[in-house]
């Protein structure tokens, strides 16, 4: 592979109708230099037993059983409320009219 030139990446810039500058060219063909160098490294490994995927991790690994539990009894719970309302909990109002 020929090494990416700064006309190359001027070039490229021409095509993506980018205007930059002199100093901001060379910046930008050195980070673009690595970020190619970083990709050959990439093609160095060896995929080809690797499954295609869209994520790294398998989704079942998130998951867990769906298991119908006994929930708490609402009584029991509201008894122990600082404050209740027609059966429910009674919180202060936090958002309201402006003073």
């Amino acid at each position: 592979m020929t090494a990416l030139s700064r006309e190359d990446v001027a070039h490229v810039a021409r095509l993506a109708r980018l205007d930059i500058s002199g100093e901001d060219l060379e910046r930008y063909t050195d980070q673009l230099r690595a970020v190619l160098d970083h990709a050959k490294d990439l093609e160095a490994f060896d995929l080809e037993s690797t499954p295609p995927t869209a994520h790294p991790f398998a989704a079942a690994a998130f998951l867990r059983e769906d298991v119908v539990v006994e929930c708490l009894d609402r009584d029991e719970v509201l008894a122990q409320a600082p404050a209740v309302e027609d059966d429910r909990f009674c919180v202060p109002q936090i958002i309201g009219d402006a003073p």
